[in-house]
This record gives structure tokens, sequence and C-alpha cells, in this order.
């Protein structure tokens, strides 16, 4: 198999408009699991994945995973933690000893080389990949001749094994007997579908699991309970970072206790996803004030320089503002985030008071898919899911506008094929 240079791969993503997807074998598989909801996942979420596979050069992929590897490091390290948890909720001081399940790592693949744009937990979207990954056929010569699918054949095994790990580095032997699937009223969020695969594919793993609303959790008698079952351990899709909401109150205080095993839990949260951290991790000085080594420290140049907005600085980054994307430090799913060129002064006038960084604006690349009849440019990010910094699966999302939204026809998420 011959190995394509990122600027042949790039070639392949204008060029290769094919179909890959098996919505057939996609159904069958989304049937296998005796759901309503998945059944009529292709109906309810017509563009959840798109079509066409994404090429990437088997060199950005090392690159990509080489950087997981290094920031994984410094995060690791007493200086970066110390600084970091500083200037966190008191919550996130609790280290129980689980690594954070799902860690995502986005980025744009450049002319330069890949760039990373956002570190999330709860990163969504891997068991609805998995379950794609499995329904890809070739459909072009590139396919044929340089592509490897990306998505691993035992990630079902491979995830179950992560949430039996977390388990044991929390309370040292045994297995959850209960997993806990919670979100904020999870049958009204967009990627409900996904939980309930979930479900089914941790049960059918050997690890019993359900869907929950934190409101239907209780915290007594030294337990988180659902009803009358013990739960064991909570898979958290919430975005209250910090459980500080009222509502996860019994989540919180279980957490707090040592009670439940919570991943991720605010402690990752805060040492990965704030966006605070990028500041950090895209400053030279920072780095070398805290003892990062130069190799790490060149590596970590892949990262967009990033810079919190204050008051101070608000003027200038305004002046500069059409190189720049403004996103919310505790935001998530490309939600109040701002390309700088199209802010009007009304929304900036609420930026430099709102908790916002600033990070120079990488150009994604783009994927040509077929819609219909024609064929139309999209905008592509790939994202890592790793646990522990090693990769689970990696997959690319395809989409028009600002930001992913799974609202674009062709597009959605789609496979990794690294050539």
């Amino acid at each position: 198999m011959l190995a394509l240079s990122p600027d042949q791969t790039r070639a392949a993503n204008e060029s290769c408009a094919c179909t890959s997807l098996d919505r057939q074998i996609l159904g069958a598989s989304l049937r296998s699991h005796d759901c309503p909801s998945l059944e009529q996942l292709p109906q309810t979420h017509p563009h959840l994945f798109s079509d066409a596979p994404v090429f990437v050069a088997r060199a950005e992929m090392a690159a990509m995973q080489e950087l997981v590897t290094v920031i994984e490091g410094v995060v690791a390290s007493p200086p970066y933690q110390d600084l970091v948890l500083a200037r966190s909720p008191a919550i996130a001081a609790s280290d129980f000893g689980p690594r954070g399940a799902f860690m995502g790592y986005d980025f744009h693949l450049s002319a330069e080389g890949p760039r990373l744009i956002e570190i999330n937990t709860n990163a969504g979207g891997a068991f609805l990949n998995g379950i794609a990954c499995e329904a890809q056929r070739l459909c072009c010569p590139e396919m044929a001749r340089y592509g490897t699918n990306a998505c691993p054949q035992d990630l079902s095994a491979r995830v179950a094994a992560m949430f039996r790990e977390e388990w044991r580095l929390q309370r040292g032997n045994g297995a959850p007997a209960l997993i806990a699937i919670v979100d904020d009223t999870p049958e009204d969020q967009y990627l409900h579908p996904e939980f309930l695969l979930a479900q089914s594919l941790l049960t059918a793993q050997g690890l019993p699991a359900v869907v929950a609303d934190p409101q239907d959790l209780e915290h007594h008698h030294g337990r988180l309970w659902l009803g009358d079952r013990p739960v064991d351990l909570v898979y958290n899709r919430l975005v209250d970072f910090d459980l500080s909401e009222p509502r996860h109150r019994a989540l919180r205080d279980a957490y707090v206790a040592g009670e439940v095993v919570v991943t991720p839990s605010p402690r990752h949260h805060a040492l990965l996803a704030d966006k605070r951290n990028l500041v950090t991790l895209s400053d030279p000085v920072a780095l070398q004030a805290l003892e990062v080594g130069e190799s790490q420290r060149a590596a970590l140049a892949a990262i967009p320089q990033t810079q919190a907005v204050t008051a101070a600085n608000a003027e200038a980054l305004w002046a500069a503002r059409n190189g720049l994307f403004f996103k919310p430090i505790a935001g998530h799913g490309g939600k109040a985030v701002y390309r700088g060129d199209k802010l009007t002064r009304k929304v900036w006038a609420t930026i430099p008071d709102g908790g916002y960084v600033a990070q120079q604006r990488i150009a994604p690349s783009e994927r040509v898919v077929r819609v219909g009849d024609e064929r139309q440019r999209h905008k592509v990010d790939v994202r890592l899911y790793t646990y522990g910094g090693q990769l689970l699966l990696a997959a690319a999302r395809i989409y028009q506008g600002q930001t992913t939204n799974f609202r674009t026809p062709g597009g959605g998420f789609a496979p990794v094929m690294v050539a």
C-alpha cells in the first residue's frame, strides 16, 4: 500500500466525490439494537452521517497523535496542575484516579500541518462513528489504493475496557454493576440516540447501563441511586462542567464524597478542556516557566496562538479580529463562538467581560462531496477520541458554515481513511 503526502490527500479529498457509506448496512446495524429511536435515526437525523470518507496522510495522523501524547504529559506535570487548579473550581482539586473517558482532540488540517483548535471532555459521537465505520465500502480508486479505515474492529471491547479501567483506577478491583449515562433531559438531546447505542453496546459487553436524567438521581446511605438501583459509575455527558447547578446536587455530593465514579469529571475538564489552557499551551514563555522541555515546546507550536480577552487588550484584539476566533472559556459545541470578521460592535461589547479567549483562526481543509447531482465543497475537521493519551478512534466532521452543526446536506460524521 502506497503512502500519500498531505498534498496528495488534499488533492484526493478535493477530487474523489464518491459515496462510501452503505446506508443499507448502516440501517441493519441500527435495527439490530431493537430500539425504535435508533431504527429511525436516518429519518430523524438525516445529516448526521456523510456519505464520503476523509483522507488523512499517515504523517498527519502521526503528528496529531504525537501532540496528544505531549499535551497529556504536560498536563500530568505538577507545575502545570498547580497553575491550572489554582484558577479552577475547588471541586477540580479532588483526584480519584480516573483518566477521563472519551477525550476529544479537534484538529484542522492546514497546509503547515495539523493544528489543534480545541480539547473536549465528554466528546460526543464515538459510538455513532464506530457503527458507521462498519458500514463503509470501497467507492473510488483512492480508497482501494491508499485507504485504511482508522476505526478499530474491536471498538466496543476497547470502550468496555476503558470503563472497567476507570472503575479499577478508583475502586481497585471488580467492575461497575450499573453505569448511568447522564445528561440533562437526555431524550431532548440531539445525540440521545447515541446514549441508547452506548447503553446497548455496554450492556452487550457485560456492563449493564441505563440512560438517566441527573434530576432522577438521589444521594443517600453512602451511594448514588436511580430509583431503587445503586449507580456505581456515571458516564458524564453534562455540560455543567463543575457540577455547580442545583439540579445536579445529588451527583455532585456523591462525587465529592468519592461514592460514585464519574468520568469525565470536573477535574478532567479543568486540566484539559477549559479554554484558558490553550492560552498556556500555546505560549512558549509560559511553557518554559512550567519546565516544559524544548522538544515538547516545539510540538506544542501546533496549537494556534490563543490569549485571554481582557479590558486591557480588547481594542488591540478588535483591530486584529479578522484573523481570530473568539471562544467562551467554558464553551461547548460551538455555542457562542464568533468568527472575528463576522463580529458586530454590539456583540463585541459583551466579549471582554464575558470570559472569552481569542484564538488565531486556522482555515479548515476541504472535502468535495456529492449532493444530488452536484459536487460541493465542504469544510472538514478531524477528531481524535482518546483515553489516557491513546487513540480509540479517529473521525472527521464535514460541514458548511462557521461550526459543525449536522445540518449540512452532504455533511456529518465521516470515517477517516489513513492514506
